[in-house]
């Protein structure tokens, strides 16, 4: 029986790590009106009543008048987000008797009933509802009430999603350790008002996206007297776009359960029919039952195998089916009920009469996910995981880039099968059942999870090269300036886009490295990347050129599109020079090069839109690049990466010396002082050259000594002459110049004639 008059409260969505823990997270103000303290239960009353033990608000919540509960909870209480519930006092009773079963098709359950004791151990419970078995919470860190009651700590269930059959006596009761727990094997249709299969809390990253699609679906079919009253109609279909496994159809399914409306699903090639109007038959049939059903959802997935531009298919099946889909989009009568969906990672291929207004009224981005995004994904995929402790998801979250919601659920499961992996010698193949014992012992810890990173690539990424470089500034030695000035350029505004927000201005767009070969142009990219915790994309004029007319022109831009897929991104393109020459130079096929030229001088113009994404070129010949893309929007800093000091050979060589056994007598001072002029790449070749002395003089040899670098210096030589750095002087002064002269169409560059010794005309 209440204890006190209700109190009425919004309700709102819970964080992803609550999920199945029971919790609602009430206002201070309004708990000392009830007379709640932290643990009290309550009863949550909608179209139906649900109990939770109420806590205090997240420290975000502080001031606000909502009520914060989890997709179960909303759908046992037969409400949604922003509706309005009541809330009151209630006592718990101790159970005598409770029954589970699966609420979950195609699960059948089996075993004791100790582990569901121990995980429903106090929770409020009450007849009809569903619960989740939280699993990724540690025993031990429960109530001295519940150690008590297990004698030991261990790791709950996995999460399973369970239908509380019945519970004696009847009202709001808790397990404790006299309750007879009794667990149905199969699966059982649960009367909620609402169905929990898939919620906003099994959704991870999408926060922007979930609100937008809230109001443009959730809002037509629960309140159209809204759009009644101000006279317009009302939204009737969104497009989902972005990579695969982004989680667009799971997304879709979660706004059908949420807003209480049927889901009708459409799968593009499920919809084709080999007779002569069977296809479209089967569209209207899907369309008449949803309109039936109202209100209802009709999801559409790869909506671009259905409906491809008819100007660019030859088949009359497809466009008839497109005229269909047309029509029926544009004929429903009853507008406020039904709501079309449509997902695809094609929206080019649509035919343009969908993308309209009146159809497919807003199109939303499904991007991959950003860290914070991707720590709420992995949060959501270890619920039923028994992590060890050294598990870090936050480090995972910040290692695992460019990668969506599908490859982190990969990455989960593959850490499982690790531990299975570490379990298998302690199992008996004859028997059918794993020992408790070796179930208890059972736990995902950090080295699995870095076994499975390494089988596991982000499928956003798959078509390009895209790796996590694993070099650290302590690993470059001898180029500070050209450090300090990428730090400012990328890995500030990468990590801190707030601080050039602030004061008004637009982080570099593209970075250009030149210098002469070896001196660790590539190097500083990877190590830039790594810094700045972003996707680093490797390539180079081999991969970019085809002798296809048009096609190279196509993997650029389709190069770009990925690294604004995956941003952060750092796009490393090497040699530069032979990708994007000087137009009008003579250089190459003239028509295939001025093509790549304006691609990259339009890509590059287009990133200020864009948000983290750099682009780092590399060359040995800055004066062969076209000048128009050494001008400030494009390459911003012109960066000369030039042989190290004595002082940053110093650095370079006790970096490369690191994992050789150096000899007491070795004075890699000495050796700095004597390798002037030489690159990074000739000290490293030194350091080679001075261990493989030391094989020849023995291969048993377990020291280099400085006689081995004698040898060494012998058979070395600096690769930068004294003539290629006054020449490399004379272009840095050159390049600016170029860059702001103006260039008359057909023409070689001032810069370009210089280059080659040749007079002005």
């Amino acid at each position: 029986m209440a204890d006190q008059e209700p109190r009425r409260i919004q309700v709102a969505n819970a964080r992803p790590e609550d999920s199945g823990r029971g919790l609602a997270h009430l206002p201070r103000a309004l708990m000392a009106a009830l007379g709640l303290a932290e643990g009290d239960v309550i009863e949550i009353v909608g179209k139906k009543t649900t109990p939770a033990r109420a806590v205090y608000p997240y420290q975000e919540d502080e001031g606000l008048d909502i009520l914060r509960i989890d997709g179960l909870q909303r759908a046992n209480a037969g409400v949604g987000s922003g509706d309005y519930v009541e809330i009151r006092k209630v006592e718990s009773k101790p159970a005598t008797r409770v029954v589970f079963a699966p609420a979950q098709q195609n699960l059948r359950l089996q075993g004791s009933t100790l582990a569901l004791k121990r995980t429903f151990y106090g929770r409020p419970l009450v007849s009809g509802d569903i619960v989740a078995t939280a699993g990724h919470q540690r025993v031990d860190n429960m109530n001295p009430a519940v150690r008590s009651f297990i004698n030991q700590p261990a790791y709950a269930l996995q999460e399973i999603r369970l239908l509380v059959v019945s519970a004696t006596p009847k009202g709001v009761v808790h397990i404790d350790e006299n309750t007879e727990v009794e667990l149905r094997p199969e699966y059982e249709e649960p009367q909620a008002a609402r169905r929990a299969d898939v919620t906003y809390d099994d959704i991870g990253g999408m926060g922007p996206t979930i609100d937008q699609l809230r109001e443009m679906v959730e809002l037509p079919l629960r309140y159209p007297e809204l759009f009644q009253r101000l006279g317009v109609d009302p939204p009737k279909g969104v497009l989902l776009h972005g990579p695969p496994g982004t989680g667009k159809t799971r997304l879709a399914r979660a706004v059908a359960n949420e807003s209480d409306a049927q889901f009708f699903l459409i799968n593009g090639p499920e919809i084709m029919g080999s007779a002569y109007g069977e296809s479209e038959a089967r569209l209207r049939e899907v369309f008449e039952n949803a309109n039936k059903n109202a209100p209802s959802i009709v999801f559409i997935d790869e909506i671009d195998s259905i409906a491809p531009k008819r100007g660019n298919v030859t088949g009359e099946a497809e466009k008839r089916l497109v005229a269909q889909l047309l029509t029926l989009m544009d004929g429903l009568e009853a507008r406020a009920n039904l709501v079309v969906i449509a997902a695809t990672n094609r929206p080019e291929a649509i035919d343009e009469a969908l993308r309209r207004p009146g159809r497919f009224d807003r199109e939303i981005v499904v991007g991959v996910p950003d860290e914070r995004g991707r720590r709420e994904i992995l949060g959501i995929h270890t619920r039923g995981m028994p992590l060890d402790g050294g598990v870090d998801l936050a480090e995972l979250s910040r290692t695992t880039y460019g990668f969506v919601g599908a490859d982190l659920a990969a990455l989960a499961r593959e850490a499982a099968i690790e531990a299975v992996r570490r379990i298998m010698p302690k199992l008996n193949l004859e028997e059918r059942t794993v020992p408790p014992e070796v179930l208890d012992q059972l736990s995902v810890n950090r080295d699995d999870f870095l076994g499975a990173l390494k089988r596991v690539q982000p499928s956003a990424m798959r078509e390009v090269m895209v790796e996590a470089p694993r070099v650290r500034w302590e690993d470059v030695g001898g180029l500070d300036e050209a450090q300090m000035r990428l730090k400012e350029g990328v890995e500030l505004p990468l990590k801190d886009p707030d601080a050039f927000r602030r004061l008004g201005i637009r982080p570099a767009k593209g970075f250009l490295l030149y210098g002469p070969p070896g001196t660790g142009k590539t190097l500083l990219a990877k190590a830039v990347a790594r810094e700045a915790e972003a996707n680093f994309i490797a390539t180079k004029s081999s991969d970019l050129l085809s002798k296809w007319y048009g096609e190279s022109e196509q993997q650029i831009a389709r190069l770009f599109q990925r690294a604004r897929q995956v941003a952060p991104t750092v796009i490393f393109i090497d040699e530069l020079d032979s990708l994007v020459p000087a137009r009008g130079g003579g250089l190459g096929e003239p028509q295939v090069t001025e093509r790549v030229v304006n691609t990259i001088l339009a890509e590059m113009d287009g990133l200020e839109e864009l948000q983290s994404v750099v682009v780092i070129g590399a060359t040995n010949r800055p004066n062969l690049v076209d000048p128009a893309l050494l001008r400030p929007g494009r390459f911003d800093e012109l960066i000369y990466v030039g042989v190290p000091n004595a002082e940053g050979r110093r650095r370079i060589l006790a970096i490369q010396t690191q994992k050789m056994p150096l000899a007491r007598d070795v004075d890699l001072d000495e050796v700095a002082r004597r390798t002037e002029r030489f690159t990074g790449a000739d000290l490293e070749d030194v350091v080679r050259r001075a261990g493989l002395i030391a094989l020849r003089r023995s291969l048993g040899a377990r020291e280099v000594y400085m006689a081995d670098f004698e040898a060494a210096l012998q058979e070395s030589r600096a690769t930068v002459t004294p003539e290629m750095e006054r020449d490399y002087e004379q272009m840095t002064s050159r390049l600016k110049q170029d860059a702001a002269a103006v260039q008359p169409i057909g023409f070689i560059a001032p810069g370009q004639l210089q280059a080659r010794g040749e007079k002005r005309p």
